[in-house]
């Protein structure tokens, strides 16, 4: 399985980035040898539409979940058509929050703000 998760920095111990959408990376941690690879967010520079470009590179690698803090609805849209499923994050680091996920311990993110169109979120 793998986990994508926003981060402020290229490293495990990366606080969470309040901001799926404008993230300067992305951590996608593999379950099935527990590697984590850090990918740049193409997505945080664009004029308009960064959760929605942001949420279609993480269907296109292929992740199965995704822990952030929060999300917009057209972005969620994406995630939810390719079967992503999005978990609220915790107070901490990325690696803190791989761990409560694999515990049980996060819970679905259900409230989706409308997006901000424009402005950075």
């Amino acid at each position: 399985m793998k986990i994508a998760i926003p981060v402020d920095e290229k490293n495990p111990d990366s606080s969470v980035c309040p901001s799926f959408g404008r993230t300067p990376y992305f951590a996608v941690y593999d379950t099935d040898d527990e590697k984590t690879v850090f990918f740049d967010n193409e997505a945080a520079s664009a004029q308009g539409g960064a959760g929605i470009k942001a949420a279609q590179l993480i269907a296109d690698m292929d992740v199965d979940v995704l822990l952030s803090p929060r999300c917009g609805e057209n972005a969620a849209e994406v995630l939810n058509k390719a079967e992503v499923r999005i978990y609220k994050t915790a107070a901490g680091t990325a690696r803190f929050n791989i761990g409560e996920f694999k515990a049980g311990r996060l819970t679905m993110l259900s409230d989706y703000h409308a997006g901000l169109h424009g402005h950075a979120e």
